[in-house]
């Protein structure tokens, strides 16, 4: 099937797409209820041959394209997704659409992922009778550490599962218009730990007659450093990186407790596994040593995001067709920051590439990147997405993975 007039049709789109991104930009809702954006994007997909599911445990709203063409052969189901919350922090760029809710952002890009996608349902809705098949649209809360995807397929509303799924992620400090992707893992598994450790207070001048848990919590970070480096391989990187450290309440008293919070982040379900037992005995050989107790908490995050090499390739051939050869690149490594479109990969499979949004001609290695107050986008960028998003559909239903019609 031929895409690459795709790029023209989105581009024709692009009013309404970023008319819809500003406006969930304005009103951002965090968390797994995101009632006004979910709002937002009915509206605008109001009359669209779409059927729709909702309900559960979230805000999230799955919406089916059926193709209308004569199936030729084997029909497929390819799913489409965009993020929908936004980040509990401050937003400072200035913007004339700036959020009007205090203390929340869309400092991810989820208003354009929401956006892109819902570009990419209008355009296809106009094409339905070039393709057979049905496309998955999912409009998807909770991605920032909320499991929202994981509690959408727990809900059913993914039922039945597609044959493969794709999505996009926006970099603004990445060049304007270049979508980035690599098989295998992508992004990291992301875990949390907290690790109490308890002793016996007293008089600082009297150190002797306590269990200090001071010097075992200076001794737990500097130890959890020299397991990463020391009992992982650096070619499946593993970090573990300490954020916290609690303790005391005055300068002349030993606390009774301390305590140590932080992240882990592991590119391989092996890996993971083996870092949550290493921390666990890690902590409890510190405490032994140091005659204090230590307790580990460990809370699960996303696992990893890895990428099927067959869906990759169909994106770089897509992007390829619709942008051309000088908008792909191949990303040289995996990032360590995590995503939850990994539960959907976990089950199908599928992709998730990266479109630059950097200001076009700017120097996009000093833009703000993701999470950052002052982050901006080029809006000119979102009918790229609108356009690879819909081709990856449109290729997928036409070949599936293979080279050909299949």
């Amino acid at each position: 099937m031929q895409t690459a007039e795709l790029f023209d049709a989105a581009r024709g789109l692009s009013d309404r797409i970023v008319a819809l991104r500003r406006a969930i930009h304005a009103e951002p809702e965090l968390g797994l209820q995101t009632p006004m954006t979910s709002a937002k994007v009915r509206q605008a997909l109001a009359g669209l041959p779409l059927e729709w599911r909702e309900g559960g445990a979230t805000t999230g709203m799955v919406a089916t394209l059926k193709g209308t063409a004569p199936a030729s052969g084997q029909t497929r189901r390819v799913l489409l997704r965009g993020d929908m919350d936004a980040l509990p922090m401050p937003e400072q760029t200035g913007l004339e659409f700036a959020s009007t809710i205090e203390g929340r952002m869309h400092a991810c890009g989820h208003d354009t992922h929401t956006a892109m996608l819902a570009g990419a349902a209008e355009l296809l809705a106009a094409r339905r009778s070039e393709f057979s098949g049905e496309i998955q649209f999912m409009f998807q809360p909770g991605e920032e550490g909320h499991h929202g995807a994981r509690f959408m397929l727990e809900d059913g509303l993914i039922d039945p599962l597609p044959d493969a799924a794709f999505a996009l992620h926006i970099m603004p400090n990445a060049p304007f218009g270049v979508v980035a992707g690599k098989p295998g893992p992508l992004m990291a598994a992301a875990d949390q730990f907290d690790i109490r450790i308890t002793g016996k207070g007293g008089h600082a001048s009297m150190p002797h007659d306590t269990h200090d848990p001071v010097p075992a919590a200076a001794a737990l970070v500097t130890a959890l450093q020299t397991m990463v480096t020391r009992r992982f391989n650096a070619a499946d990187a593993v970090i573990v990186t300490v954020t916290q450290l609690i303790a005391g309440t005055t300068h002349n008293v030993i606390p009774d407790t301390a305590e140590l919070r932080g992240t882990m982040r592991s590119l391989s379900p092996r890996h993971r596994k083996q870092l949550h037992t290493l921390i666990r005995e890690t902590a409890q050989g510190i405490a032994q040593a140091n005659s204090v107790e230590a307790e580990v908490k460990i809370t699960p995050g996303f696992p990893v995001t890895i990428c099927d090499p067959r869906a990759v390739d169909l994106g770089r051939q897509a992007v390829h067709d619709t942008l051309g050869q000088h908008s792909w690149s191949d990303l040289p490594a995996p990032i360590m920051g995590a995503e939850d479109f990994a539960y959907l990969l976990e089950k199908v499979p599928g992709a998730m590439f990266f479109l630059g949004v950097a200001p076009e001609g700017d120097d996009w290695h000093s833009c703000c990147g993701i999470h950052s107050s002052r982050m901006h986008v080029d809006e000119a960028a979102l009918p790229h997405g609108t356009a690879v998003l819909s081709a990856c559909a449109l290729r997928f239903l036409d070949q599936g993975f293979g080279g050909a019609a299949n």
